[in-house]
């Protein structure tokens, strides 16, 4: 039994490490969906370590509705314009698209949604999410539904802009081709 497990966690180890030697680095113009979407040459990305809200949710300030979906996409669309974004990823999420880590002139793309309060963490980004709640920046200067609530009250495509199911075709296929016959691209480190 021992035995067994020794094995399981050396595959598991060689897995993990083989997926790391394959991470991919992107640079270049973004198309920005939503607050934690991009899509960068071609490969559609979901910024790692937050969650934003989605394109169509809402959130409340002093009673009022606001487009708080719109917002955090918008911040990233000025994050994203600052230059060149840079994006390192190895996995992948259950869509297919790259989870990565994106920066502009050196700032992470990521950290600086959470910080405005555009964002919250999902895994990264902890202490800055609750500086952010502290100072009621963004969206928590009111009211809003975690993103993962409010698309479990929506339905999980709730808010996706009708390119999204073009993106995800096209990363299937992408996956599909990088399967079949490896990386072409000379993209991967």
């Amino acid at each position: 039994m021992l035995l067994a497990l020794c094995v399981l966690a050396a595959v598991a180890l060689a897995i993990e490490r083989l997926n790391r030697s394959n991470t991919l680095s992107l640079s270049g113009a973004v198309t920005v969906h939503d607050g934690d979407t991009i899509t960068l040459s071609g490969e559609r990305i979901r910024l790692k370590g937050l969650d934003a809200p989605e394109y169509t949710q809402t959130c409340s300030r002093q009673g009022v509705t606001y487009a708080c979906g719109r917002q955090a996409r918008d911040m990233l669309r000025r994050l994203a314009s600052n230059g060149p974004v840079t994006c390192q990823g190895h996995e992948r999420d259950r869509y297919d698209r790259l989870l990565a880590v994106c920066s502009v002139n050196g700032t992470d793309v990521g950290r600086a949604l959470v910080e405005a309060g555009w964002a919250v963490a999902y895994g990264d980004y902890d202490d800055v999410e609750a500086e952010a709640r502290r100072a009621r920046k963004g969206m928590w200067d009111g009211a809003f539904d975690a993103p993962r609530d409010w698309r479990a009250q929506h339905g999980e495509t709730a808010g996706a802009e009708e390119a999204d199911l073009l993106g995800r075709a096209l990363n299937l296929a992408k996956s599909l081709f990088r399967r079949l016959f490896g990386n072409l691209s000379g993209n991967e480190q």
